[in-house]
């Protein structure tokens, strides 16, 4: 099992979409939240088992997300 960051915009049209740091390239959309996501899952799947298949490294997510809060 592997875990990747994803992060989710709400699009101007409306619903979401998606993009994950550690695979350039990757992101999906959706009508709701977690449509998108689920979406996302299905695309980080294709891309690994892509890499996988040609023999290439499969990318570590690394990233670390903080939330702060500011005072303005």
């Amino acid at each position: 099992m592997r875990e990747y960051l994803v992060i989710a915009h709400p699009d101007e049209t409306g619903g979401y979409w998606t993009e994950v740091p550690a695979l350039p390239g990757c992101g999906s959309q959706g009508e709701t939240l977690e449509e998108a996501v689920e979406m996302t899952k299905d695309a980080i799947e294709g891309v690994l088992e892509t890499l996988q298949a040609h023999g290439k490294p499969i990318p570590e997510d690394k990233d670390v997300v903080v939330k702060v809060t500011v005072g303005v």
